[in-house]
């Protein structure tokens, strides 16, 4: 946080009794005096200045931010560890998150691997059709945010990662608000940056198997 300073001298009344001038009353500035009678108006526009321009600072710093809106209590349960996924801790707090980072033409992201296959790690069906999907399809998962309500269910999205560059599918969303739950296979909510991609992706990509896992991408719609 800033914290302006306002000079001691600039909100001193005048402590003349009598009102008189005194010999240094006024301080010349470009050939005009300034009263100390003024000084104490001057001061509150300086102050109103500056808390407009802190205002300001701080409406440009949080443009594009996402912040965790709660915790979601960790509740174990029947976990498929396929692909290494993370269960669910009793007595550990996970972020839950409504928002995800600004989209642009080259958006950084998390890619993650899942199975979208019955049985697999990803737990239930996907959200947009409600069926599931085999590993030999290029299809993906989002974060809420950028999930945005199923606004891009079926659409395709370009992920660049490895010097390639590939197509896939958005079938289900990532959610980060809910999970340690079966329906989300007792896995905690997804970060708010996560393209979870299924197994034909990672390999349409040439990702060596031995770098499978968290992997940084970008991504855009297609």
């Amino acid at each position: 946080m800033y914290i302006y300073t306002i000079p001691q001298a600039l909100l001193q009344n005048n402590s003349n009794p009598q009102n008189q001038p005194l010999k240094h009353q006024g301080k010349e500035t470009n050939g005009m005096a300034i009263s100390s009678s003024h000084l104490p108006k001057i001061a509150a526009m300086v102050l109103l200045l500056a808390l407009s321009t802190l205002d300001l600072v701080m409406s440009h710093r949080l443009v594009g931010t996402c912040h965790a809106s709660g915790y979601l209590p960790g509740k174990p349960g029947h976990c498929n560890t396929e692909h290494d996924s993370e269960c669910c801790e009793a007595g550990k707090r996970y972020p839950q998150y409504h928002c995800s980072p600004p989209i642009t033409d080259n958006t950084p992201a998390t890619m993650t691997i899942n199975s979208f296959a019955k049985g697999g790690d990803g737990g239930g069906p996907s959200e947009c059709d409600n069926k599931y999907h085999s590993d030999n399809e290029m299809v993906v998962a989002l974060s809420t945010g950028w999930y945005n309500g199923g606004s891009r269910c079926h659409k395709n999205i370009q992920i660049n990662a490895n010097g390639q560059s590939v197509l896939a599918k958005v079938v289900d969303e990532c959610d980060s608000v809910h999970g340690c739950d079966s329906d989300h296979d007792f896995q905690p909510p997804c970060p708010n940056n996560i393209v979870d991609a299924s197994p034909a992706v990672w390999k349409a990509l040439g990702i060596p198997d031995s770098d499978v896992g968290d992997y940084d991408i970008t991504w855009s719609d297609a």
